[in-house]
């Protein structure tokens, strides 16, 4: 997938560098939510965290805006599994010919957290699914239990 990265990502991306020594694959800034989403390189995550959330907090306070980070992963379910947590997924149905996507989560009380306040959760997921594999992400669901 193609991912074009403006000035203000770029400047965004070097400004995580400097101040937590993590790397950045790409930066997403979310107008509507106010917030800015980064996409961690795998084994970066508790070095763009900082101890107890100190990086996440600098970052903010730098760049007035809620900053969001979601470790990256090759294959789209862990991808996406990452994206939701801490909400567990436990699997992504893809039974509809070149429709969208359903994320399952593992219990009644993941739906709230993986859906978010808003809906900014299941958006962000729509935006780096979109970006990184070119999937649609559809509903959040619970998995059907079969009797």
């Amino acid at each position: 997938m193609e991912r074009n990265i403006g000035f203000k990502e770029r400047r965004y991306i070097e400004e995580l560098r400097i101040l937590t020594k993590s790397t950045a694959l790409d930066c997403v800034i979310d107008d509507r939510f106010d917030r800015v989403i980064y996409v961690i390189r795998p084994g970066d995550m508790g070095l763009a965290i900082g101890k107890k959330g100190e990086n996440i907090k600098r970052l903010q306070n730098v760049l007035g805006k809620r900053i969001e980070m979601v470790e990256f992963a090759e294959s789209p379910d862990a991808f996406i599994a990452n994206i939701f947590k801490p909400a567990e997924v436990v699997g992504v149905d893809r039974s509809a010919q070149e429709g969208p996507l359903n994320v399952l989560v593992r219990q009644r009380s993941d739906l709230g957290i993986a859906i978010g306040k808003s809906g900014c959760n299941i958006e962000k997921a729509r935006i780096l699914c979109r970006r990184f594999f070119g999937l649609e992400v559809g509903e959040v669901l619970l998995p059907q239990v079969v009797s």
